[in-house]
């Protein structure tokens, strides 16, 4: 199974999943211990937050991502792209993985949305992923 880790420092599991742009890429089987196989460093506009395509991304080549923080429109868009995204509040991204295999992960704490009061709707807390005229024009 491949399984990504947010981590934005490619030390630690990364909270705000939707603006992280690192990821820890591990090979991971229970029973065997988890190899990383890859790094991606994407540019910002590969970012959740900002990504609103329904074209390939490179997370597209995982089954699961471990994040520090993520609201339930992340985890719907994920799952939408057949990506079990689950938050922890475990920070070691190898013990994550471990745990995840073992159905013993930490569950992080609720997922306080903090966007600074910067204004802008959130699509990816809707349903749809914010791309229904409607919804966005129900936001404003």
């Amino acid at each position: 199974m491949r399984i990504a880790v947010a981590s934005q420092n490619f030390r630690t599991v990364t909270g705000h999943a939707g603006r992280t742009r690192r990821f820890l890429v591990f090979e991971a089987e229970q029973g065997v211990a988890p190899r990383e196989v890859d790094r991606l460093d994407l540019p910002k506009e590969l970012a959740m937050h900002e990504f609103h395509g329904s074209g390939p991304h490179p997370l597209d080549a995982v089954q699961a991502l471990i994040v520090g923080s993520a609201g339930p429109g992340f985890i719907r868009r994920m799952a939408g792209r057949g990506i079990t995204a689950v938050a922890t509040s475990e920070t070691d991204p190898v013990a994550a993985v471990t745990h995840l295999l073992a159905g013993t992960l930490p569950a992080a704490p609720p997922h306080d949305h903090d966007c600074n009061d910067h204004g802008h709707p959130h699509p990816h807390d809707d349903e749809d992923g914010g791309t229904d005229p409607a919804a966005v024009e129900a936001r404003r």
